[in-house]
């Protein structure tokens, strides 16, 4: 949301960021004349010999923080050892810089407050909305209601944050706003690959617990009138881990129609424990979940359904076992 902003207005500055963007053709830019760099940086390791923290590198002068949620067992296998991570890096930002953090994640709010570093911090949350005419978001602001092609609580929230830091960078509020009714969201962050009159598919790369329930609940937000079938691979080191599975409770009970696909091939290339359909149900609790192995089974599945009236959403880190994806954009008609 930052970087296109900052595009919209073509104000110049250098960025690394993972999710490709409309508009730009590479996602990382490093000069030695622009006075800001926007950096996506997160807890996951530098590389495989350098195992600290990305963000633990950076020592921002304008940090923001949105959430913390539990992943990557692999890297951080206590709850108490990945959120010490998320401290290190707000005590990480320079003496009389910034960070701007939401306030309704209450990890991130016990986390920043209790920092003693000498900062600014600015709580925000999420911006009053309403979602209108079977599927239109509309975001508050003091002009009025304006149409935003983002959507879903968690985006919104988002929104709230990169508002704060375009600020920061000499974007006002009117500004913002006009540059952010544009911006269509981010490659594979719900993207819409197909939509008709009554039917409508995402795919995103969620998998993590809290993306996936964030996901899945935008979606039934928006469509509340279409039956939603959310479809979530599990992929990852963390969400085949039998002992991580439970953070996956209720994670898509928004969700109409559940299914789940894994791979147990993929369970023994991790060397990981091998998972079963009852843990895989037990730790969702959803006594009506659909579990596919097979990935013949899954598309067949995938395949057969009617998706009039409905809203399909695809997510996974990965593709379902070689799911073809132009393919699935042939049944939305």
């Amino acid at each position: 949301m930052i970087l296109h902003v900052m595009h919209y207005h073509d104000r110049d500055v250098d960025y690394m960021v993972g999710a490709q963007l409309e508009g730009f053709d590479v996602m990382v830019k490093l000069t030695e004349d622009n006075d800001f760099i926007v950096l996506e940086g997160d807890e996951y390791l530098s590389s495989p010999i350098d195992r600290r923290p990305k963000f633990h590198l950076y020592k921002p002068n304008i940090a923001l923080l949105s959430g913390i949620a539990w992943d990557h067992i692999n890297v951080f296998p206590t709850y108490e050892n990945y959120v010490e991570q998320f401290s290190i890096f707000v005590d990480s930002i320079v003496n009389g810089g910034s960070i701007n953090y939401n306030e309704e994640d209450p990890e991130v709010k016990r986390v920043v407050e209790a920092s003693n570093n000498t900062i600014r911090k600015i709580a925000y949350q999420t911006p009053e909305y309403t979602v209108e005419n079977g599927g239109e978001t509309f975001l508050e602001t003091p002009e009025g209601p304006l149409p935003i092609e983002v959507f879903g609580k968690h985006n919104l929230n988002n929104l709230a944050g990169a508002k704060w830091i375009c600020q920061h960078m000499g974007i006002d509020e009117d500004d913002f706003y006009e540059a952010i009714a544009t911006f269509k969201g981010a490659s594979k962050r719900l993207e819409k690959i197909a939509e008709s009159k009554n039917s409508v598919a995402f795919k995103d790369f969620a998998h993590s617990p809290s993306k996936v329930e964030a996901t899945t609940n935008a979606v039934k937000e928006q469509y509340a009138n279409r039956t939603v079938v959310a479809c979530l691979e599990l992929h990852t080191y963390s969400s085949l881990n039998a002992e991580f599975l439970k953070e996956y409770k209720g994670a898509l009970d928004a969700a109409d129609v559940a299914v789940v696909f894994y791979s147990p091939h993929a369970v023994e290339i991790k060397k990981l424990a091998a998972v079963t359909h009852e843990q895989i149900a037990t730790a969702f609790e959803r006594d009506d979940l659909i579990i596919y192995t097979n990935p013949d089974d899954f598309k067949n599945f995938l395949f057969k359904q009617s998706l009039e009236n409905k809203a399909l959403l695809l997510m996974s880190s990965g593709n379902y076992g070689g799911l073809d994806f132009e393919e699935v954009k042939a049944l939305i008609k």
